[in-house]
């Protein structure tokens, strides 16, 4: 198993593991056509995020995607932790935790000051996983506003 960045070849496959993480959580649902015009956007603009991906004989196993964007109140270059899913079959070997180490090195490398992102509340084994590499709960409030 090993895990690199993300390639265009590799959106049909991480849309699907997109999909089964949108149909666990409460505030989305899977559209493959929206996953997919996502990723590319982050694939083909690096200035923008990078996708990882994990995989074995090379079959895709997980995925962990960072944004970037800068912080007023930290004055420089922070990233958002977007989408972290493992597929079903590679569940509970570390390969979760193995993705989240390496976009926080990766961030760290790229110069990023903090890493936010947002978890569903009932999802606890996510909320552990974070825990354990450092993450702790904002006292922020997450609000969206839907434009579309």
């Amino acid at each position: 198993m090993h895990i690199d960045k993300a390639t265009a070849a590799d959106i049909p496959a991480l849309s699907e593991l997109l999909s089964v993480l949108f149909a666990q959580e409460e505030e989305f649902a899977p559209n493959p056509e929206a996953q997919a015009q996502g990723l590319a956007q982050i694939i083909h603009n690096p200035e923008r995020g990078v996708v990882l991906v994990a995989r074995d004989a090379g079959q895709v196993l997980g995925m962990v995607g960072l944004l970037f964007t800068v912080s007023t109140a930290l004055g420089g270059r922070v990233a958002l932790l977007e989408d972290l899913v493992v597929s079903a079959k590679a569940r509970n070997a570390g390969l979760g935790a193995e993705l989240l180490a390496q976009a926080i090195a990766l961030a760290r490398a790229q110069g990023c000051k903090r890493i936010t992102l947002l978890t569903d509340r009932a999802n606890e084994a996510a909320q552990r996983l974070y825990r354990k590499q450092g993450f702790v709960v904002s006292n922020m409030v997450p609000m969206r506003l839907a434009l579309t």
